[in-house]
């Protein structure tokens, strides 16, 4: 089982809610900024702070995993890293295939994330003729670009725990099928799709189209107007409403 598939269920199982788990990964990666800075112990508010929620939460967060904490103190930074670290199931590098090699792909491999974060790129697969047998750089290896027909044993023979789709929508759900047969409990999804898995199976899916979206809605709401960039018209035979009509959909 996956990293993401193991840590969940293993919180679920203890009590811990989705929302916390979610949160786990931040807070790993501000305390091992902290470390890297040669900081030893932190407060729960400034910590809290450098990660972006209240004390509180973050202090009830962490409740979840056992009292790590000293009054008056504040938290060990490497206790409390190592214990979050062990929580995530990052304690052991963990295998991941990527499937897809077009800009995105390219800019996953190149991504030196990975490996300081407990993830480890063991399989790069595509079906482009110029891109298969070649050989790219991952971190301090080479690994050949294997074609989508050893997918399966890319997946069995390297170990791999985690499927990465960053192929064309169209394909995804054939791919995500194929890593399902072939073991994957977890997969991180780029492609412009819902895929449909198995209850088991553990999606996070990743939109960069729909993020944007989001923001821009919040911008709408606080009453900002986007700069001009190209001239915007309601699709044809579009009326507008009567005046007052938004002002009674919110009274």
């Amino acid at each position: 089982m996956s990293t993401s598939a193991s840590s969940l269920s293993a919180a679920r199982t203890r009590g811990i809610p989705d929302a916390t788990v979610a949160r786990l990964p931040i807070y790993h990666r501000v305390l091992k900024s902290l470390s890297d800075s040669g900081v030893t112990t932190v407060s729960s508010d400034e910590l809290a702070r450098n990660c972006g929620v209240t004390p509180a939460k973050l202090r009830k967060d962490l409740s979840h995993l056992g009292s790590y904490g000293t009054r008056g103190v504040g938290y060990d930074v490497a206790f409390l890293s190592y214990h979050i670290s062990r929580e995530l199931g990052l304690s052991t590098p963990w295998g991941v295939v990527i499937v897809g090699l077009g800009n995105l792909g390219n800019a996953l491999v190149a991504y030196r994330g990975f490996a300081s974060r407990g993830f480890e790129v063991v399989g790069i697969v595509d079906t482009h003729p110029d891109v298969v047998g070649t050989t790219i750089r991952v971190g301090d290896r080479s690994l050949l670009v294997s074609p989508i027909a050893d997918l399966e044993s890319v997946v069995s023979d390297r170990h791999a725990a985690i499927g990465v789709i960053a192929t064309p929508g169209e394909v995804a759900q054939d791919v995500c099928d194929r890593l399902v047969a072939s073991g994957i409990r977890s997969i991180l999804n780029f492609a412009p799709v819902v895929l449909s898995v198995p209850d088991e199976v553990e999606v996070r899916k990743v939109d960069l189209a729909v993020e944007l979206q989001i923001l821009a809605f919040h911008e709408q709401r606080r009453g900002e107007e986007p700069p001009l960039i190209g001239q915007s018209h309601p699709p044809a035979g579009y009326q507008h409403p009567p005046r007052g009509y938004e002002e009674a959909l919110h009274a």
